[in-house]
């Protein structure tokens, strides 16, 4: 780390996430649980979709269950579990990320189906396609996060446990951070924001959807587009910034708005861990009953 650039607030990470991913364990861990609760209550209901509510709520426990070991590290200041430990639970905090992200897009795409081609698909999703699709996507989510294992986690004394990795290997973190951005989080987003802008038109044009129930629909998808953005486009575009000063800052450039993207990068950090405690919120009311039937009426219930 470049020594000329003072102005950096590392602290900053210490004071903000204990108590941000505090309130995330406490409620997601609640919210999960309801989740799961209600999923199972309506398991034979919700049909094929589920499997992929289950794996989202499986994927958001693995990375609570992390949390602890977190908030230990940031109040001590010091990573007191061991060099195993850090890589498992940095592992886990990208696995939970990209796993949500992708089972978030399947249930876009099965929304998306059930609404605007329902004739086409009717026999064709069943729950062992969905079983197969969630072994993919967990498959696929756990090689491309594998290669952060074997990046440098620990500083020299072995005290401290990077979210990213040590100064001498930041050149070759970014770039697989910029690959893992395109891959895990843009043509996910850019499938789930197309899929619900199509519905919503289809939805708009369709004069057979009760009003009432139209509005509803349509403003809880725009609660989720936003959610989506807040949650996950501020972390990705902060952390690839955050990746890039550090590469200048090793080439001995110091400019004034590092500090900036350093807190927000922190801020935007604790923002992406709220992804587990709201996915169960605001997924499970997506695939409520309600919706449910609203799909049989384009003829039948695909869900």
């Amino acid at each position: 780390m470049n020594k000329s650039c003072t102005g950096i607030n590392f602290n900053f990470e210490k004071q903000f996430l204990p108590p941000v991913y505090s309130c995330v364990f406490i409620v997601g861990l609640l919210a999960n649980g309801w989740a799961l609760k209600c999923l199972l209550q309506n398991w034979k209901k919700l049909g094929c979709v589920n499997v992929f509510v289950l794996n989202l709520g499986l994927a958001d426990i693995l990375y609570l269950l992390t949390l602890p070991f977190l908030m230990v590290y940031y109040i001590k200041d010091e990573w007191i579990f061991g060099q195993t430990a850090c890589k498992i639970t940095r592992f886990l905090f990208s696995v939970n990320l990209y796993c949500s992200l992708a089972f978030l897009t399947c249930i876009s795409v099965y929304r998306y189906l059930a609404i605007v081609h329902p004739m086409r698909v009717h026999g064709r999703m069943t729950v062992t396609r969905s079983v197969a699709i969630s072994a993919l996507v967990w498959t696929l989510v756990i090689v491309q996060s594998f290669p952060d294992v074997f990046y440098l986690k620990t500083n020299a004394n072995k005290s401290g446990c990077f979210d990213t990795t040590a100064t001498e290997y930041v050149e070759d973190y970014m770039r697989y951070s910029l690959g893992w951005t395109f891959t895990g989080f843009v043509i996910p987003s850019v499938i789930t924001l197309g899929c619900y802008g199509h519905i919503i038109v289809v939805l708009c044009r369709k004069n057979n959807v009760d009003k009432a129930l139209k509005g509803r629909t349509l403003k809880l998808m725009i609660v989720l587009i936003v959610l989506f953005s807040v949650c996950y486009i501020p972390y990705h575009v902060f952390k690839n910034l955050n990746l890039w000063s550090r590469v200048l800052q090793k080439q001995d450039k110091c400019f004034r708005w590092f500090n900036g993207v350093y807190i927000t990068h922190q801020m935007s950090r604790g923002l992406v861990s709220l992804n587990s405690a709201l996915n169960p919120l605001v997924y499970l009311f997506v695939i409520s009953h309600r919706l449910v039937q609203m799909t049989g009426l384009f003829s039948f219930s695909f869900f």
